[in-house]
């Protein structure tokens, strides 16, 4: 017998680590290219309140988000994230649907950055003058949006099938030469505004005198004191959440990260701290950009060009979107010198705004890149391990493609548009936040390790209030983006459970664990008899003498064969794999085998059983009869780990070992 994980153990994952500055880049390039549509999205949401509603944003961030996920990848180094540590937490059927409907948002999350980034990336390259295609009208401009996204993440796609090494080389380039065009973009317009204030004066008058909100539906406020400016955008900065982004994958990436060669490989402290730093300069350079951006453009940018609303809060109909100059593209209008004040530095144009584009593109493209990563990192750590998905769900190549078919999709039912996806992004995104404030509140609560983690308790309580109203208030502001995560949830759920069902009969066996030294010995005397017979046992019922007894009559089993008693205890019985603890013992003068920790006990039998046969003459399996129903069987094997006993060690058997002659027999005998 061998007490090493077999063919169903997880195996061990090699990725290839980089310094963590370079990974940064691999998780900027989703959190960073946000850039590209969030200060226009935020000014569509917010209108004139949008620099408070960011600031507000900023602030939750850097207090909220930041210290969350400080505490989350010092829980879970291997990637797993808030998921793996709710998956901890909750056990049983209910902890398996919470990780898989937890599993739906972050697809939503992934998917979703990839389908509305190569999207936005598509509005830069359509809306550039030097197009070669001419865009007439909105249809036109739609269908080349839909091509150009489509062929974008197939090149995505085939990228990622190189591995990670080239990724993150890339990402760095990328990441690197974006942020140095936006930081010239937005420091010319902060630099516009001071040296010409009366700007920001025009922007403060116009909040004050009720002008703070773009919407035919909402009259414009006679006036706004600071108390209720504040208070509204309080209220506003969910819609803002795009923001927020990035957090999750940074944890998700963590493999990737670079440690020490002296990390414990439980506790890697060394990766755990660089991973932390990852987070902390990530969300210090974003929250910077964020603030920046949100102000230039208010200040700077015709609102006719970025919303269907005029100055006066009135709805502009049979507004064409190629009218809107800036909208999902606002730093990039600025770049091509478009703003009325003029050029904000000389060499702000065509020639500029095209590099800015063309930067903006490549990095929005490769926004996908990071959750890819995500995706490929989370998705086998849990629906092969579950049973939920193929075996060929570890591989890279096998996902990729998969993952690629399924954006194509999205892409096509949502016409490549960034606002019809922005609600969907924003719902995965908090979710997965709510989720790790929820871990982290219970997984302190738990440890409770003296004073300080009582203390500490508390504000992430407070922290997850926060997010938890910040996620209400945006399924309620925006109900598709509910609607779009459910359609993934139940894909997921619908998929995983037919696929568990599919592989119930796999002989799903990672091996035994020896429990002492006198079990290896008295296991390898048993094993060593001419015949074994094997008896399934439930203590507490009968005891062992009336138990022999009854199967010796009822088998007609000869006195001189010595019967093995196995007692097989049941774990979580909704694992897929387990690795199950073998202790023999000797009780009334009879073999014991007693097995804890088990998912099933068809399968345990049936292993046993088959380990059993690897030396000299298969045994027997005895059972008694069984009064379940074939359906109440089925059920009872799937769910609960029991069920219809002997006919699933029959059949394991007879699918693991195609050799006849070295099957184990299954005897079932009772009274008439």
């Amino acid at each position: 017998m061998s007490d090493q994980p077999g063919a169903h153990a997880e195996p061990g994952k090699g990725h290839h680590q980089s310094f963590w500055l370079w990974v940064m880049c691999l998780t900027g390039v989703d959190y960073f290219s946000t850039l590209g549509y969030q200060p226009s999205i935020a000014y569509e949401n917010a209108g004139l309140l949008a620099p408070l509603a960011t600031i507000v944003l900023v602030l939750v961030t850097l207090f909220g988000a930041l210290p969350v996920y400080w505490y989350v990848c010092g829980r879970s180094h291997t990637g797993q994230g808030s998921i793996g540590m709710l998956a901890k937490l909750v056990s049983g059927w209910g902890g398996k649907i919470l990780v898989l409907t937890l599993l739906g948002f972050a697809a939503t999350d992934f998917v979703i950055t990839k389908t509305l980034s190569a999207a936005d990336a598509a509005v830069h390259l359509i809306t550039n003058p030097h197009w070669p295609l001419s865009v007439d009208d909105d249809a036109e401009k739609t269908r080349q949006t839909i091509y150009v996204t489509s062929f974008m993440l197939v090149l995505l796609g085939a990228f990622f099938l190189r591995g990670f090494r080239e990724v993150i080389g890339l990402a760095v380039v990328i990441v690197g030469v974006y942020l140095v065009l936006s930081a010239a973009v937005v420091g010319a317009g902060v630099e516009h505004l001071i040296e010409h204030p009366e700007r920001l004066e025009q922007l403060a008058h116009r909040i004050r005198g009720g002008e703070w909100f773009l919407k035919e539906s909402e009259r414009p406020l006679a006036g706004t004191g600071l108390f209720t400016v504040v208070a509204i955008s309080l209220l506003i900065f969910p819609k803002l959440a795009l923001g927020l982004s990035g957090f999750e994958t940074g944890v998700a990436v963590m493999p990737l990260v670079k440690g020490s060669d002296s990390d414990d490989p439980h506790e890697p402290k060394a990766r755990i701290a660089n991973t932390r730093k990852l987070l902390v300069t990530a969300a210090l350079i974003m929250s910077v950009y964020l603030i920046c951006s949100s102000v230039v453009v208010a200040c700077l940018i015709p609102p006719e060009h970025l919303t269907k609303a005029d100055a006066h809060g009135a709805e502009r109909h049979g507004v064409a979107d190629k009218e809107l100059k800036a909208k999902d593209r606002a730093l990039a209008y600025l770049a091509h010198g478009e703003n009325p004040d003029g050029k904000l530095l000389p060499f702000f144009g065509e020639w500029f705004g095209t590099a800015y584009d063309l930067s903006t593109v490549v990095i929005l493209w490769f926004a996908g890149a990071s959750a890819m990563a995500g995706l490929l990192n989370l998705v086998p750590q849990y629906l092969p391990k579950y049973g939920m998905a193929p075996e060929w769900a570890r591989a890279t190549r096998p996902l990729v493609l998969l993952f690629t078919v399924v954006n194509l999709v999205v892409t096509l039912i949502f016409r490549a548009s960034v606002d019809a996806q922005s609600a969907a992004y924003a719902t995965g995104v908090l979710v997965l936040i709510t989720s790790a404030c929820t871990a982290s509140v219970i997984d302190i609560w738990d440890r409770r390790e003296g004073r300080w983690y009582r203390r500490l308790c508390w504000p992430f309580v407070l922290i997850t209030i926060v997010f938890i109203y910040t996620t209400i208030a945006n399924v309620y502001e925006k109900p598709d983006g509910i609607k779009i995560a459910a359609f993934f949830i139940l894909a997921i759920l619908v998929t995983s459970f037919w696929s568990r069902y599919a592989r119930s009969r796999e002989l799903r066996f990672a091996g035994f664990k020896i429990a002492d030294a006198e079990s290896r010995l008295m296991w390898d005397t048993i094993r060593d008899l001419e015949l074994s017979v094997l008896v399934p046992h439930r203590p507490g019922r009968r005891s062992l003498a009336n138990k022999e007894a009854q199967i010796r009559r009822e088998h007609r089993i000869p006195r001189d064969l010595i019967i093995v008693f196995v007692e097989v205890e049941l774990a979580d019985t909704s694992d897929f794999v387990n690795e199950p603890v073998l202790q023999v013992m000797q009780e009334e003068g009879r073999y014991v085998v007693k097995i804890s920790g088990a998912a099933s006990i068809a399968h345990t039998l049936a292993a046993l059983a088959l380990e059993m046969a690897k030396i000299g003459r298969p045994p027997e399996v005895h059972f008694g009869w069984t009064d379940d129903s074939p359906v109440s069987g089925t059920l009872g094997f799937l769910l609960f780990g029991e069920g219809n006993v002997p006919w699933m060690v029959r059949d394991l058997i007879r699918r693991a070992q195609p050799d006849e002659s070295k099957r184990p027999l299954i005897i079932i005998a009772g009274t008439a």
